[in-house]
């Protein structure tokens, strides 16, 4: 049973050392100076991040890079400075930051404003999945040089197409996307028009607490500490090992082998509660698992199909038999703690209703659907019982399972029907998620902004417009107001079947400590991690 959330206990990290008799010490050890975690890391598809925009990418962008502005974990409603010392408008449209004196890249060179506006240029003109976050703003390939520019060595000027929420532009700016890379290391690795990208998905260029050290796809994750890092991180290294298989995780932490494991399930977690050899760390986290339903399919394109699926899951049987400790039933496209979240809990199983459903919209013997789901755990057990519980109503699926960076690659080409995927809030704001799942203003194939709504082929001309009106509104209780009521409508009619709300569980040897579990991917810490 998980109490409910405050902003505040979305935010906070716990932890729990408990006591119990001691036990005798593992069989081994990691290396000493270096942290082993075990994760599952297979959503990687790229480290650059003007491209990065999974779990698992930007948490590793979040411990290369530093950013503009960030936002405190202990309370992301508050804007810091990270490089920049100070920033002004003076007309909401206009902005400009005045670097910090001397912070260095990993390289030793300094950080200038030039970084930084070729950074948030390069964003924009490479148009990659994150792009919108800074697109939005009126940033284009066109116009990027002239509108994003360093006036001297400190001092970055951003020129929005119109004036907006100077909150939220800055809030924007904290996202991963925002990450400052060094222009010179990057774009002597460029080839042809690509800005680095090729060279920067598997290498960095940044001044955060470490330096990528090599990447292996669905194997492993390498950061050494940056030498120009202030303050410098506690652990020479980082290993992340991939081990998608959560029985692995548990049996390398109990050896000794790793130090932190990161995917264990609940009654896993719920085995280790009184062990001292263990600590157990909850944090909840804007992150939600959903079902996109792509409107290409001309079943799933049915208003009562779509409904009738919503009506077949049993959200609460999912969360007590197999996640309880890591997910809570959630149902709205804010998640919970974000400013205008809706708690309420439309959707239960009704099975008869769902069957009714089904034959109105013409299909009174069923139909079939491709699922497209990780083939790692409880995302596979998820699939697992979605599958009995749709096919109970007629629904019968196609299992289609395959690691993450798959199931993100098919979704974000279009070329899915039915999805288990997950999204997490890029910044403390609730247009980040808005924007996502309730704005497509080009349902086209070549679109600039690829929302989770182009992504299901959505076209909703008017849902968008209402959605673009909000971010500009300068009443905030009417812009709450306005967002609930989105959420309201969203889920009576979206593709989109949101299932629950992550509550994310680190278990770390009791000889480690100062992991920082952020309720983003890229404010989780590795910096202050030290073993004993």
């Amino acid at each position: 049973m998980h109490p409910s959330l405050t902003r505040r206990t979305l935010l906070a990290t716990g932890t729990a050392a408990l006591a119990a008799p001691a036990i005798a010490p593992a069989a081994a050890q990691s290396p000493p100076g270096v942290i082993v975690m075990a994760k599952q890391i297979d959503d990687i598809t790229s480290l650059d991040p003007a491209e990065a925009f999974e779990y698992t990418g930007t948490e590793i962008i979040g411990n290369v890079y530093r950013k503009l502005v960030t936002t405190p974990n202990e309370d992301p409603a508050r804007l810091v400075g990270d490089l920049a010392e100070s920033w002004t408008t003076s007309d909401n449209r206009i902005f400009t930051f005045t670097l910090k004196s001397g912070v260095k890249f990993a390289s030793g060179a300094i950080v200038t404003a030039e970084d930084a506006a070729f950074s948030l240029r390069r964003a924009a003109i490479l148009n990659k999945s994150p792009a919108f976050i800074i697109n939005q703003f009126g940033f284009t390939r066109e116009n990027a040089e002239q509108r994003i520019r360093a006036t001297d060595a400190r001092t970055l000027v951003l020129e929005c197409a119109a004036p907006t929420s100077a909150s939220f532009l800055y809030y924007c700016l904290s996202a991963a996307v925002g990450s400052i890379v060094e222009k010179a290391v990057v774009m002597a690795r460029a080839q042809g028009d690509d800005l680095g990208n090729g060279w920067l998905k598997q290498n960095s260029a940044g001044g955060g607490a470490y330096v990528l050290r090599q990447w292996r796809a669905s194997e492993s994750v390498m950061l050494d500490a940056n030498p120009n890092a202030d303050p410098a991180p506690r652990t020479r290294r980082i290993v992340i090992r991939h081990m998608l298989d959560s029985s692995a995780q548990l049996l390398g932490l109990q050896r000794g082998d790793i130090d932190i494991a990161r995917n264990l399930v609940a009654d896993q977690i719920n085995g280790l509660r009184n062990d001292n050899r263990f600590r157990i760390m909850p944090q909840r986290k804007a992150s939600l698992m959903y079902l996109s339903l792509s409107q290409r399919h001309p079943a799933l394109a049915k208003p009562e199909v779509r409904q009738a699926i919503k009506l077949a899951i049993d959200y609460e049987g999912i969360q007590r038999n197999i996640v309880s400790t890591t997910y809570a039933v959630h149902q709205a496209f804010l998640p919970e703690g974000l400013p205008g979240a809706l708690t309420e809990k439309p959707f239960a199983q009704r099975q008869e209703e769902a069957r009714a459903l089904l034959r109105q919209a013409g299909y009174p013997n069923g139909l079939e659907v491709a699922l497209d789901y990780s083939s790692g755990a409880p995302i596979s057990d998820i699939a697992q019982a979605i599958q009995a519980q749709l096919g109970a109503v007629g629904i019968r699926l196609r299992m289609v399972a395959g690691e993450m960076r798959q199931v993100i690659t098919k979704t974000r080409a279009r070329q899915h029907e039915m999805a288990i995927v997950r999204w997490g809030s890029d910044y403390f704001d609730p247009h980040s998620n808005a924007e996502a799942f309730s704005m497509n203003p080009d349902n086209g194939d070549n679109a600039r902004n690829r929302t989770l709504a182009w992504r299901a082929s959505w076209e909703i001309p008017e849902i968008t417009a209402r959605t673009a009106a909000a971010v500009t509104d300068t009443d905030s209780a009417r812009r709450v107001a306005t967002y609930q009521a989105l959420q309201r409508e969203h889920q009576q009619v979206s593709p989109f079947v949101i299932m629950l709300q992550e509550i994310e569980v680190a278990v770390t040897r009791a000889n480690v400590t100062g992991l920082e579990l952020g309720p983003m991917s890229d404010r989780t810490n590795f910096a202050g991690i030290v073993k004993a």
